[in-house]
């Protein structure tokens, strides 16, 4: 009996005792206490303007704490079902993918692959809405090159919104144009965090996930680009020598930068492992940066600073570096959605929506498609819904045997575009301080608010509409079959 208890305790120590199911006062939807109060935290900071990652994180440990007082089970058992939720696959394998992609990001950006995007747009000499445009489409190329919206929305609302008032383009559509390349981007990349975790949370593999997908991003995204050439124009030309200064701080060199992005795409889709990918594609960019005679300081710089102090800097420390706080966070939420498996509040909710699904397909992925949308109104950066979301997606979408390329599908595009739309959502609101300081620079540059912006982010509407309609009328459906392939839907009612 003892050595049973001694047992116990060693493994209770290592994180290897059973979790029974918690029990909340005020029953299974006190379990969500931990994410309600994320929830109205976020939402508060962004009406604010005071939202930042850390301050998320703190939002987040400040709602598990609070969940603390409200558990019946004993506080080891709450404190260790956090831990189990943080250990999910689901977190770790993003967290680490997340790495690779951002060193690979930044690598691209040192090597000038901007630079290289917008001298070329220069040469084609178009203004306008045509320069709206090629704007849109120069973003959502580089945003599926890097996989980073929130990357392509800093780089061109630096470069190329002051570029584009000159040329004479609407600065508020102008400005969605930007916005809606980063949808494109975020939603379509295999690189993206969006993509990883919406292909991740739903055993889904990522180049499936990409080539499912595509239909609805250039369904969205045809139309996009008719409206931003048509509606683009309008601004107020500047100065000639203005406009020749913006020509000479670019050129052509950094364009060599996109043939790493196309092996990254190649070997992804092709069926290679994605940290395979990246890791050839971070090779291939070290490389060609070496080739362009940039300095490969840019790449790691190690060395003592004045005072002494061991500094290390370069791409592909700022590659890590800038996903630690959404690391964390995503961990964190994790653990709190992993309170409410434990507690039975997702399976209440679950059966709920299936009460009302009633075995309708139809009304299972328009469930899916509002419990995005939902959880998107509230939490504002993108990826942190994404993951909120994604166990409500997995269990509608698995109980109606929907095919995980389905389901990552209406998690991530729904995710991809409400967060670039929304007047207080991290993608816009980044827009905005963009702007803000490259008005600085150039007085002559209009400040476009948050609110002005949200109508005219034609790609993130298009996707809505795009999914709606997927839902509504069955466009795309694909079961699963036995051994996990697609089946279409004559098929499988055939065979059952």
């Amino acid at each position: 009996m003892g050595k049973r208890k001694n047992d116990e305790a060693i493994n209770e120590a290592v994180g290897e005792k059973s979790i029974k199911k918690l029990e909340f006062r005020g029953g299974v939807f006190a379990a969500t206490i931990p994410l309600v109060f994320f929830i109205i935290w976020a939402i508060s900071l962004s009406v604010a303007k005071l939202v930042t990652e850390e301050a998320l994180v703190l939002g987040m440990v400040i709602g598990i704490a609070l969940g603390l007082f409200f558990t019946k089970s004993r506080w080891s058992d709450y404190a260790q079902s956090l831990f189990s939720g943080m250990a999910q696959p689901i977190g770790v394998i993003a967290v680490i993918a997340w790495f690779w992609a951002g060193m690979f990001a930044t690598l691209l950006s040192a090597g000038g692959l901007v630079d290289g995007l917008i001298w070329f747009g220069f040469q084609t000499g178009v203004e306008g809405g045509m320069f709206v445009g090629l704007t849109f489409l120069l973003a959502a190329l580089f945003a599926t090159a890097v996989g980073t919206g929130y990357g392509t929305v800093a780089t061109f609302g630096i470069l190329m919104y002051p570029a584009g008032v000159i040329l004479g383009a609407d600065p508020v559509i102008l400005l969605a144009a930007i916005l809606s390349g980063a949808v494109f981007g975020d939603n379509l990349a295999p690189v993206s965090d969006t993509t990883i975790v919406s292909a991740t949370t739903q055993d889904a593999d990522v180049p499936g996930v990409v080539r499912s997908r595509f239909k609805y991003s250039i369904a969205a995204a045809i139309p996009a680009l008719i409206l931003f050439v048509t509606f683009g124009g309008g601004g107020s030309a500047e100065s000639a020598a203005a406009l020749q200064e913006f020509q000479s701080q670019v050129g052509p060199n950094g364009l060599l930068m996109l043939l790493p992005f196309i092996l990254v795409l190649y070997l992804a889709l092709s069926g290679h492992h994605l940290l395979t990918s990246l890791t050839w594609g971070i090779v291939a960019s070290i490389v060609f940066i070496f080739l362009t005679g940039t300095s490969l300081t840019k790449v790691l710089h190690v060395y003592r600073d004045e005072s002494g102090d061991a500094v290390i800097e370069g791409a592909l420390m700022s590659g890590i570096g800038g996903y630690f706080n959404m690391a964390i966070l995503i961990l964190f939420i994790l653990a709190a959605a992993h309170l409410m498996e434990v507690a039975g509040t997702m399976e209440v909710i679950k059966n709920f929506f299936l009460n009302i699904i009633k075995n309708v397909v139809r009304r299972a992925e328009l469930s899916m498609f509002a419990i995005v949308a939902f959880l998107n109104v509230f939490i504002t950066i993108n990826t942190a819904a994404e993951i909120a979301a994604a166990p409500f997606v997995r269990k509608i979408g698995k109980e109606m045997n929907i095919h995980a390329y389905r389901r990552a599908n209406f998690l991530d595009t729904v995710t991809s575009s409400l967060g670039y739309i929304f007047p207080w959502s991290g993608g816009v609101l980044l827009a905005w301080a963009t702007i803000q300081g490259a008005a600085q620079e150039y007085d002559f540059l209009p400040v476009v608010s948050p609110t002005e912006v949200f109508p005219y982010v034609f790609q993130g509407w298009g996707l809505l509409l795009v999914m709606l309609i997927a839902a509504w009328t069955g466009w795309g459906l694909r079961y699963s079959g036995k051994d996990g392939e697609e089946i279409k839907p004559k098929d499988y009612e055939g065979s059952r």
